[in-house]
């Protein structure tokens, strides 16, 4: 009884070692996982890190096999993922180098800048501080007014020191006169006793000019002018005498006109954005072109040809401004026009003329140019003249003629066609009744 007894205990004992044993492996391998996981948060490989899988031991089971080789493919990814953080951390550091070396933070670079900008420190002294400005601002850029050229001759900047600009310029006006004038005494009102004569005048004048500019400095310059001039006229005359008499003609003719010279000098740089540029200019006008004593008349007092000139020199000085306002650049200015007086002398329509003494002026214009492109702008402005009365000695007395108000709007163009050349169209309406019609310019400009 004792040996069956000490078989079923023998038995009973083997099985309980088998199931112990079939329920140690599990826990052997949960507790290695757990150590695993422990060493991968440390970073800590000390089997994994030669890369180098372990043989699994004699006798061992399928399941250490399976956990060896799941400890082994973890090792790995974590060697993969340690070699691209090595990776990514030398990237971020060669970008903060160039970071770095763009900024200047280096203190070498630091010390470097603040002696370049600032001057090595005296004997005595010291450096001015970061930040601190040191020295005179550049002046500001002459680019900025320059790209508005549609403003009209003579308002914008100078041309700068050692170029040149060559200019043809071609401008067409019609003129329409309407004039009644009485000759005589008037004894009460409507009650005339002398000549009437009515007069109906259309003038078309064409100039073609040819211009040349020269820059002494950045703030002087030059300018020679010679103009030829082409006018036709239509001339309708009624004169009441005795007799009304009828007379209809036309005059077309071509010569020079006065030729100019001009010198204009800048007064100042503009310091900054919304400064405005003063332009000071000197104007001589000659007497080349042929002037009104200087053709023919017939016995009524009618000229028999055109004038191309004044007939007297002329002298003309003014002030300019130019302010630019991004992207607008505002103009004005204003002269005075003294001409010379000159004894005539000569005989017209049987009467002796003089001294004369041609009426001076006083002219003023406003307006802004607007920059569309770095190519195209217009401009906008209005310009009035006052011309005062001119004086005639005829025969031993002195007369005076009425003063004239010459106002025009004008409009202007302007297409940049390459850095040297640009096609400027321009054009002038009256606004007064002794204001030209219309006017139309085209100028050429050609620097080098």
């Amino acid at each position: 009884m004792t040996k069956v007894i000490y078989g079923k205990s023998s038995a009973h004992a083997l099985s309980c070692a088998v199931t112990l044993g079939a329920c140690g492996v599990p826990m052997v391998a949960h507790a290695g996982t757990q150590t695993v996981n422990k060493d991968a948060q440390s970073y800590q490989f000390n089997d994994f890190d030669t890369g180098r899988e372990k043989a699994p031991e004699a006798g061992a089971s399928r399941s250490d096999i399976a956990v060896s080789r799941q400890l082994e493919e973890m090792a790995q990814e974590l060697r993969a993922q340690r070699a691209l953080i090595a990776e990514q951390m030398a990237m971020i550091s060669r970008q903060q180098a160039a970071i770095d070396a763009l900024m200047g933070q280096s203190t070498a670079d630091a010390t470097l800048a603040m002696m370049r900008g600032a001057g090595a420190p005296q004997a005595g002294g010291s450096a001015p501080a970061p930040g601190q400005t040191v020295g005179e601002a550049p002046p500001a850029d002459r680019e900025i007014v320059q790209e508005v050229i549609a403003i009209p001759q003579g308002q914008g900047v100078l041309t700068p020191k050692g170029k040149s600009v060559l200019e043809s310029s071609f401008e067409y006006s019609r003129t329409s006169n309407n004039r009644l004038v009485f000759r005589g005494i008037e004894l009460i009102p409507g009650l005339q006793l002398g000549l009437i004569e009515a007069s109906d005048a259309d003038r078309d004048t064409m100039v073609e000019t040819v211009s040349l500019r020269h820059g002494l400095t950045n703030r002087l310059e030059i300018e020679a002018r010679m103009p030829v001039v082409a006018r036709q006229d239509r001339i309708r005359v009624v004169q009441q005498r005795n007799d009304g008499i009828v007379r209809q003609f036309k005059l077309s003719d071509y010569d020079v006109g006065d030729a100019e010279v001009a010198v204009r000098y800048q007064l100042n740089d503009a310091k900054g954005p919304d400064q405005a540029i003063y332009v000071a200019n000197l104007r001589v006008k000659s007497n080349t072109g042929r002037g009104p004593f200087d053709i023919g008349y017939d016995e009524f007092g009618v000229a028999t040809n055109i004038t191309t000139g004044s007939g007297f020199w002329a002298l003309q000085g003014g002030l300019s401004f130019l302010m630019p306002s991004d992207p607008v650049v505002i103009y004005g200015g204003a002269s005075y026009l003294w001409h010379v007086p000159a004894r005539v002398n000569k005989l017209v329509a049987g009467a002796l003329i003089g001294r004369v003494d041609p009426g001076d002026a006083i002219s003023a214009n406003a307006g802004f140019g607007f920059a569309l492109n770095s190519r195209f702008s217009f401009s906008l402005g209005y310009s009035h003249n006052y011309i005062f009365p001119t004086k005639t000695e005829i025969g031993g007395t002195n007369q005076k003629s009425s003063s004239l108000h010459v106002g025009s709007f004008g409009v202007g163009t302007s297409y940049r066609t390459s850095e040297r050349t640009s096609v400027n169209l321009s054009f002038e309406f009256g606004m007064t009744s002794d204001a030209p019609d219309v006017s139309i310019a085209l100028r050429l400009p050609l620097s080098f």
